[in-house]
């Protein structure tokens, strides 16, 4: 009961996010300098016609008074409707639909590969030799303050330019996607290892971890089946940063990549002035972390049950 009545406040504080995402949405397509129906249209370059900027302004509304316009915008983007994009000439909706797989697959690779090597640097590294743990912090911080570009840049010389063995960009095949998953995943890595390595070494020294010991566990059983479950949970609190991490930083990669995708439209929008998709993405962005910042309150209580009924 705890968890539902949880998870319904939670969802409470989502309506909250997303009504905050799409007023500030509606405000900075109304508070800045100009007509409103020109930058929908894409701005003054753009040059519509007077039929068509008339067209715009019955659509959106925009000779109503603004507190109208702002009721009939959040019903509109309540029902999924997000306006036209008058540049690409489609509903943005079917914009990010067309695009937003390609990106959605790359962040989730991505966010397994980190996770994955977060997990294996930390259990092989926890309370071992000094100059281990130096040697891989080293590794962790440096991977950590290396703009995202200049990874990429690295990976691409070695494994595409060098080696030639995976193709320099596109969204041609499984191999195209290994370099920027790759990239996006060890520009996060140094981070999320760093907190579980910190977090599972506090856990190595509980009583509880001793008595597994003198059971006669070997170290690794120690390791994965009893410190691991009390270390992961500042992990799965950074859920949210990996995911704005890897969100955020499909722009750099998928530029740098040439892959198609939400950066990669948000980019051409902002080049073009293309003003409803790129609020159409900056919604969209708000949605995706309220649903992570849903599941990591579920994976709380799955992890840990004392998280909810505290």
């Amino acid at each position: 009961m705890r968890l539902l009545k949880r998870i319904g406040f939670r969802l409470l504080v989502g309506v909250g996010v997303l009504w905050g995402a799409a007023t500030l949405a509606f405000a900075a397509l109304h508070l800045t300098a100009g007509d409103p129906a020109l930058a929908i249209l894409g701005g003054p370059d753009a040059r519509p016609t007077q039929e068509v900027l008339e067209q715009v302004r019955r659509e959106y509304g925009l000779d109503d008074p603004v507190i109208v316009q702002y009721l009939h915008y959040l019903g509109r983007v309540a029902t999924g409707d997000l306006g036209q994009s008058y540049v690409l000439r489609v509903p943005v909706l079917d914009a990010i639909g067309e695009q937003i797989w390609s990106t959605a697959q790359l962040a989730l690779i991505a966010a397994t590969t980190a996770i994955l090597l977060a997990l294996t640097i930390a259990l092989l590294t926890a309370r071992r030799r000094p100059w281990l743990r130096s040697l891989v912090s080293g590794v962790e911080v440096v991977l950590a303050a290396t703009p995202t570009f200049v990874i990429g840049f690295a990976l691409l010389i070695v494994f595409s330019f060098t080696l030639r063995l995976f193709p320099i960009g596109g969204n041609s095949g499984p191999s195209s996607v290994v370099l920027p998953a790759l990239t996006s995943a060890l520009s996060v890595v140094g981070t999320l290892s760093q907190v579980l390595r910190n977090e599972l070494e506090e856990v190595l020294e509980q009583p509880f971890i001793l008595t597994a010991r003198t059971r006669g566990m070997r170290d690794a059983s120690v390791r994965v089946l009893h410190a691991l479950r009390h270390a992961v949970i500042p992990t799965v609190t950074m859920s949210g940063f990996l995911v704005a991490a890897l969100l955020g930083g499909s722009v750099i990669t998928e530029t740098l990549f040439a892959r198609q995708g939400l950066g990669t439209l948000l980019l051409n929008a902002v080049y073009a002035k293309d003003v409803p998709v790129v609020l159409g993405v900056v919604i969209l962005s708000a949605g995706v972390y309220v649903v992570i910042n849903l599941a990591v309150d579920i994976a709380y209580s799955l992890i840990d049950p004392r998280v909810v009924t505290a």
